[in-house]
C-alpha cells in the first residue's frame, strides 16, 4: 500500500518552484532511476557517462573511449548517437550552458575522426546540424567552435562524396562572418578569421568533386568572392609586391584576416577549371566597382596579379576578355576609372604574354582601338563644349590624354610580346584604322570636329603601330613590309601634317633597322669618319634584292615627295637622314645604290630650281640634307674619286656657303641667304663628276646619267597636293653637270615610238646580262619562292610601264593651235602643223 507524504499548507504555494541544486534522494533513486536506467538503450549511457558533473573537468576520456570503441564497432548506431548529441547541444545551447556544448562538440570530432564507414553520413547531418547551430548563435565563442569542427570536418576525405548534401546555409553564414562589425577588435578579427577558415573548408569539401560543382554557381560565389576581397583590402604594400605574390606563411594565415584571405582566394582560383573561371572572376568587377577601388588602382591592379599568377596559364584569355568586356560596361565612366580598368589590364597582359594569350589577340586590340577613339571624341567634344569652368575643361583634357597615353602604352606593350607572325597581322590590323580625312562624307556641323578628331585619331594610332613595331626583327624586308601594310603607311606620309609624317618615318625606321644602327645614325650631321660608328650589316639577301625591283621606286617617291613638304622642321630632316642611311645599310646594292644618288642629286635641283615656292629654310634644308647623305653614302661604298669629290664641295660650303650644311642650319638663329647662287659649281654636287668617279668601279653611268622623276600614282590624284607631272608634255630641264656647268634647255615629245623605244632600253642590257648568267641556275638550284617572286617583279614593272602609257594616252594630243611649254621658267605657246603630228600605227585607218 502507497504511503502519502502530507504537504504543509505554508509550502503549497510555491510547489512547482525549480530548484537546480535539488537531487533525488536515494529512495527515489533506488525506486525509479535505477529501474529506469536499467532500461535506456547503450548508446545513450555512454553518451551521458561522457559528461562530467562539472563542466570544467572536461570531456571524460575513458568513456569517451568507451563511445569511440562501441561506434566503431557497431556504425548502425552511429547516427543514433550523433541525433542524441545534437538533441544535448541543441538544449545546452538554449540554457546557456556552454561548458557542456564544447564538451559536446569534442566528442563529435573524435567520432568524426574515428569512423570512417558507409554508415557516417547519417551521423554527419547531424554533425552539420549541431555546427549550425552554434553558427546561428550570436555568441562568438560559440561561432568560433563551430567553425572550427567545421574545418576539421572539410579535412576528412569520404570514401563516396554525397551528392544530395549542400552548404548554402554555410557559404551565407561563413560569408557573413567575414564581415564582422564586433565593437571589441580582436572578438571582431576571431570572427573573422573564423569566417574566412569557414570558406576555406567549404571550397576545400566541395571544390574536387566535379559532379558536385555548386559550389561554383554564381549566388555562392557573389558571397564567398567579394567576402574574401574584403578581408583582402587590408593588405599593406599591395602595389610594392613586384612577380608572382608570395605565399604567406602558417603564423600569419592565423593571426592577419588579409593574408588568410588572400591564401584563400589564390587557393579558390587555382581549382578552377574552363567553365567556372567566368563565375570567379565576375564579382571581383562588382567589387571593385562598388567600393570605387579603379581610382586609385593599387588595390585592383593587386588582385589581378593574384588571379593571373593563380589560375592555370591557358585560362588566362578568359581574364582578358572580361576585363575587356568590364571596360565596355564602364565606357561612359570618368577618364580616371578608365585609365585605371586600362592599367589592370596593362598588367594583365604582361603576366599572360609570358604564356598562351588565346584566340583574343584580335579582339584586345580592337577593343583598345575603340576606347581610343572614344576618348578622342570624348576630348574634342570637351574641348568644343562652351559650357562648363575653363579650369574644368582643362582637367578632363587632361584626364583623357591619360587614358590615351595608357591605351596606347598597352596595345604596344601586347604588340611587342607577340610572336611575329601575330605581330605582322596587328601592324596591318592597326594601319588599317588609320582614318583618311575627305575619303568620307562629314556633316556641316561636325566638319570642323570632324577634320580635328581625324588628325587627332590618326596620330594616336601612328603611335600605337610605333610601339607595336618596336623590337621587331624580320629575317625578310618583304616580311616586314609586305604590300598591304607598305601601301597604306606610304600613303600616310604623304597626309600634309609634319607629326603624322615624323611618325611614319619612325615606324619604317623600326623595321627597316635589323641590325640597331638608328641610334648610332641620330642626328643629322657631317661624319668625318663613318668606320668610327662601327656600323654593323650582312650582306644583302636575294629577298631583299626582289623587294627593292619591287618596291625600291616606292620609297624614293615618297622620300621625295617628303622634301617637298613646307611645313617640315628639323626632325622630319633627320628621319630623312636616317631613313636615306637605313636603306644603303640594309638594302642597297650596285643599283640601289645608283638609284640613291639619282634621288640625292634630284633632291638638289628640287631646292635650287624651287618650282614648289619653297621657303628659304626648306630650301637650305634640303641642300643640307643631300651633302650630309652623300658624305655617308660616299664613305660606305669608299670610292676614291667620289669621297673627294664630296669632300671638295662639303669644305668649299663650310667656308662660303656654310647655310647648305646640316651643323649651321639647323641652330636655333641661323641666317639665312635671301637667294641662291646657282652658277656657283663648286657648291653643287655634280652629275658629270659623279657619273665619271663611279663608272669605273662597277655603277652604271648611263643610269647615272638618267634624272630621277617620282612616279604618278593614284595617291597624287587623291591627296590635296600637286601633281608630280602637270603638263601637256613632258620637259626634262637637264643641267650639264646637273643644273651648274651649262644650262641646256630640250623638250622631248613623247610619242608612241618614244615610249616604245624607252621601255626597250631601259634597264633592258642589265636584266639580259643578269638572265644569261642565272638562267641555268635559277630554274636548277633556285626555290620555286624566288622563281615566283622574280616573275612578280617582272609583271609589277609591265604593269607600271602600261599606267605610264595610259596615263599619257588620256591626255589631248598636240593641237595645231598650240601647245603649251615651258622653257627657263617661262611659258610659250609653240604651233604644230597637222602634217608634222605623229600619230601611233595602230590610231591610223
Amino acid at each position: 500500500m502507497k504511503e502519502y507524504v502530507l504537504v504543509p499548507a505554508a509550502e503549497q504555494d510555491n510547489a512547482y518552484d525549480y530548484n537546480p541544486a535539488w537531487e533525488p534522494g536515494p529512495c527515489v533513486g533506488l525506486g525509479v532511476c535505477c529501474c529506469c536506467a536499467a532500461l535506456r538503450p547503450r548508446y545513450k549511457r555512454l553518451v551521458d557517462n561522457i559528461f562530467p558533473e562539472d563542466p570544467k573537468d572536461g570531456l571524460v576520456k575513458a568513456d569517451m573511449e568507451k563511445l569511440t570503441f562501441y561506434a566503431v564497432s557497431a556504425p548502425e548506431k552511429l547516427d543514433r548517437i550523433g541525433a542524441y548529441l545534437a538533441e544535448k547541444l541543441s538544449r545546452d545551447v538554449i540554457r546557456h550552458r556552454y561548458g557542456y556544448v564544447f564538451i559536446a562538440m569534442e566528442a563529435l570530432d573524435q567520432l568524426l575522426m574515428a569512423c570512417h564507414s558507409q554508415s557516417i553520413k547519417p551521423f554527419v547531418e547531424s554533425f552539420l546540424h549541431m555546427v549550425a547551430k552554434l553558427l546561428e548563435s550570436g555568441e562568438p565563442r560559440l561561432q568560433v567552435l563551430g567553425t572550427n569542427s567545421f574545418v576539421k570536418f572539410a579535412n576528412i576525405e569520404e570514401d563516396t562524396p554525397s551528392y544530395h548534401r549542400r552548404y548554402d546555409f554555410f557559404v551565407s553564414r561563413f560569408s557573413a562572418m567575414c564581415h564582422s562589425c564586433h565593437d571589441d577588435p580582436e572578438i571582431q578579427n576571431e570572427i573573422r578569421i573564423a569566417g574566412i577558415r569557414g570558406i576555406q573548408g567549404v571550397v576545400r569539401k566541395t571544390v574536387n568533386d566535379e559532379l558536385r560543382a555548386t559550389i561554383w554557381e554564381p549566388q555562392h560565389m557573389d558571397k564567398i568572392v567579394p567576402s574574401l576581397l574584403y578581408n583582402m583590402q587590408k593588405t599593406e604594400d599591395a602595389d610594392s609586391r613586384i612577380g608572382p605574390p608570395s605565399s604567406p606563411t602558417g603564423g600569419d594565415k592565423e593571426e592577419n584576416p588579409a593574408v588568410l584571405a588572400e591564401n584563400c582566394f589564390r587557393e579558390l582560383l587555382a581549382r578552377a577549371t574552363y567553365g567556372n573561371m567566368n563565375n570567379a572572376v565576375k564579382p571581383v568587377f562588382a567589387h571593385l566597382d562598388h567600393h570605387k577601388l579603379w581610382d586609385p588602382n593599387e588595390f585592383a591592379v593587386h588582385c589581378f596579379k593574384i588571379i593571373m599568377y593563380s589560375i592555370q596559364a591557358q585560362y588566362s584569355h578568359h581574364v582578358i576578355q572580361e576585363i575587356l568586356g568590364h571596360l565596355d560596361f564602364r565606357k561612359r565612366d570618368s577618364p580616371r576609372v578608365r585609365a585605371g580598368i586600362i592599367q589592370v589590364l596593362l598588367e594583365t597582359i604582361a603576366i599572360a604574354a609570358k604564356g598562351s594569350i588565346g584566340p583574343t589577340v584580335l579582339e584586345v586590340f580592337n577593343t583598345l582601338l575603340k576606347h581610343l577613339s572614344l576618348s578622342v571624341d570624348f576630348e574634342l567634344g570637351t574641348k568644343s563644349g562652351s559650357s562648363g569652368h575653363i579650369d574644368t575643361r582643362h582637367t578632363k583634357e587632361c584626364e583623357e590624354k591619360i587614358v590615351q597615353n595608357a591605351i596606347i602604352q598597352t596595345i604596344g606593350f601586347f604588340g611587342s610580346n607577340l610572336p611575329d607572325y601575330q605581330r605582322s597581322e596587328i601592324m596591318l590590323f592597326i594601319m588599317g584604322k588609320v582614318p583618311v580625312f575627305g575619303m568620307t562624307a562629314h556633316s556641316a556641323e561636325n566638319d570642323q570636329l570632324g577634320f580635328l578628331g581625324t588628325r587627332r585619331i590618326q596620330i594616336m594610332l601612328l603611335r600605337s603601330l610605333l610601339m607595336v613595331t618596336s623590337g621587331y626583327n624580320a629575317k625578310s624586308i618583304a616580311t616586314a613590309l609586305s604590300a598591304p601594310f607598305l601601301d597604306p603607311l606610304l600613303s600616310s606620309s604623304l597626309m600634309e601634317d609634319y607629326e603624322l609624317r615624323q611618325l611614319v618615318l619612325e615606324v619604317l625606321h623600326n623595321l627597316i633597322d635589323r641590325h640597331d644602327n638608328r641610334a648610332k645614325l641620330r642626328g643629322i650631321r657631317i661624319i668625318p669618319d663613318v668606320s668610327d660608328l662601327k656600323i654593323k650589316r650582312d650582306k644583302i639577301s636575294r629577298q631583299d634584292v626582289s623587294f627593292m625591283k619591287k618596291h625600291g621606286q616606292q620609297l624614293y617617291r615618297h622620300i621625295y615627295l617628303g622634301c617637298k613638304e613646307d611645313d617640315s622642321v628639323h626632325k622630319n630632316f633627320e628621319l630623312l637622314y636616317t631613313t636615306l642611311a637605313l636603306i644603303t645599310i640594309e638594302l642597297a646594292n650596285e643599283e640601289v645604290v645608283t638609284d640613291l644618288i639619282r634621288l640625292a642629286l634630284a633632291l638638289q635641283d628640287l631646292a635650287i630650281l624651287n618650282e614648289d615656292n619653297l621657303s628659304m629654310f626648306s630650301r637650305c634644308s634640303v641642300m643640307a640634307l643631300v651633302a650630309a647623305y652623300l658624305n655617308f653614302l660616299s664613305q660606305m661604298i669608299a670610292v676614291p674619286a667620289f669621297c673627294q669629290h664630296v669632300s671638295k664641295v662639303i669644305e668649299t660650303r663650310t667656308v662660303e656657303s656654310p647655310y647648305f650644311l646640316p651643323e649651321t642650319v639647323f641652330r636655333d638663329k641661323c641666317s639665312l641667304p635671301k637667294t641662291f647662287e646657282k652658277d656657283d659649281k663648286s657648291l653643287f654636287f655634280l652629275m658629270s663628276k659623279i657619273a665619271e668617279s663611279l663608272g669605273g668601279s662597277g655603277y652604271s653611268a648611263e643610269r647615272l646619267s638618267v634624272p630621277y622623276v617620282p612616279q604618278v600614282t593614284d595617291e597624287d590624284r587623291l591627296s590635296r597636293r600637286k601633281s608630280v607631272v602637270d603638263t601637256v608634255s613632258i620637259q626634262v630641264d637637264i643641267l650639264a653637270g646637273n643644273g651648274t656647268e651649262d644650262k641646256v634647255n630640250s623638250t622631248e615629245e613623247i610619242t608612241f615610238e618614244a615610249l616604245k623605244k624607252a621601255i626597250d632600253n631601259t634597264g633592258l642590257e642589265e636584266l639580259e646580262k643578269e638572265k644569261r648568267r642565272l638562267v641555268i641556275e635559277k630554274f636548277q638550284k633556285a626555290p620555286f619562292e624566288e622563281i615566283a617572286a622574280q616573275c612578280e617583279s617582272k609583271a609589277s614593272l609591265l604593269h607600271d610601264r602600261l599606267a605610264q602609257i595610259l596615263e599619257l594616252t588620256i591626255r589631248p594630243p598636240p593641237s595645231p593651235s598650240g601647245t603649251l611649254t615651258i622653257t627657263a621658267g617661262h611659258p610659250h605657246y609653240q604651233s604644230v602643223p597637222v602634217y608634222e603630228m605623229k600619230f601611233p600605227d595602230l590610231c591610223v585607218y
